[in-house]
């Protein structure tokens, strides 16, 4: 009997000892938000007739590989990054920006075959976010999805898994996933990603990314890569060049949502077809540096929604009142 027992135990350890080997390196339980301490926004400002599902660029400088949602200074760095483009939407919209395990910076420095397991932990806790929206507070109501570089990632992802329900696309009044292109295999597998083409059509996808005349590569946009996108100041998919009297106004912002410096007519721009990038004109690499160590000189990348601010602040309203008159 005796022998029995520690035979049975030994079993026990032994199976113990796989189910932990089983899971070992799996992802950490995906954030509940049903706690409202895991939202940066949740719903701010509740008199507007449209939604917004706003989600926030990478901010975690740290040397690891995912924010961790115990970490309040990052977690400030995360708010301010999320007012520096809110006022863009908030005329408009009703804002939900949930905090999120997102992929630190140090996740582009790997090659960009080894970047998806962080990402899919990152888009583990969006997707539960937005599900909690769905379910909790959307109630029919219009939505814009909205996020810039590693927030503009995690919108393609969303439309990827929610919007072949045609239900879901009937309220999308449009997504802004800006600074994160949009490839063409994208469109080709998720027939639900449907490139923006004018300044008002819906249930679309608003992208576009900047460079100097004279910047051919990037981790966002590499050499060989092709993508949709638009232009933000004559709203036109080919080079057509937009001409810098039709920029409304750039507008650099802080981590209050302040804009502490406005500049009507800054910039022109022009699409360069063959990669699918906006070039931007009347700056120069110098007056704009890249700032990231990751992006190469004339990588006008963190100025994506800056040097237009004006604009695109205008077009998300245009496309709002469209959606609410139709």
């Amino acid at each position: 009997m005796k022998k029995r027992v520690v035979g049975v135990l030994i079993l026990l350890v032994f199976v113990l000892s796989m189910l932990a080997g089983c899971t070992k390196g799996k992802t950490a339980s995906v954030t509940d938000y049903a706690d409202r301490e895991n939202w940066a926004y949740y719903s701010d400002g509740a008199d507007k007739a449209a939604d917004l599902f706003l989600i926030c660029p990478t901010v975690d400088m740290n040397d690891e590989y995912n924010l961790s949602l115990d970490d309040e200074e990052t977690k400030e760095h995360f708010t301010g990054a999320l007012n520096m483009e809110r006022g863009i939407y908030e005329d408009s919209t009703r804002m939900f920006a949930p905090f999120y395990r997102q992929a630190a910076m140090k996740v582009y420095s790997l090659d960009r075959d080894q970047w998806e397991p962080y990402m899919q932990i990152a888009y583990e806790d969006i997707s539960a976010a937005f599900a909690y929206y769905l379910e909790h507070e959307n109630n029919g109501r219009p939505i814009v999805l909205a996020g810039f570089s590693q927030g503009a990632d995690m919108c393609y992802r969303l439309l990827e898994e929610y919007f072949d329900d045609e239900a879901l696309r009937e309220k999308l009044v449009a997504v802004y996933a800006i600074g994160w292109p949009c490839t063409k295999e994208l469109v080709a597998q998720y027939p639900q990603i449907k490139p923006a083409a004018s300044a008002d059509d819906l249930g679309v996808v608003v992208s576009f990314d900047c460079e100097s005349p004279e910047c051919n590569d990037s981790f966002i946009n590499p050499a060989d890569m092709h993508a949709y996108t638009i232009n933000p100041l004559n709203w036109k998919t080919d080079a057509t060049p937009a001409d810098r009297s039709l920029n409304s106004g750039a507008c650099f912002t802080d981590y209050s949502g302040a804009i502490v410096s406005e500049v009507p007519e800054l910039c022109g721009c022009y699409i360069e077809e063959e990669r699918g990038v906006v070039k931007v004109t009347d700056v120069t690499e110098a007056d704009f540096p890249a700032v990231l160590e990751l992006l190469p000189e004339g990588a006008y990348h963190i100025y994506d929604y800056q040097f237009y601010y004006r604009n695109l602040q205008e077009n998300v309203a245009n496309r709002v009142e469209k959606f609410l008159q139709q």
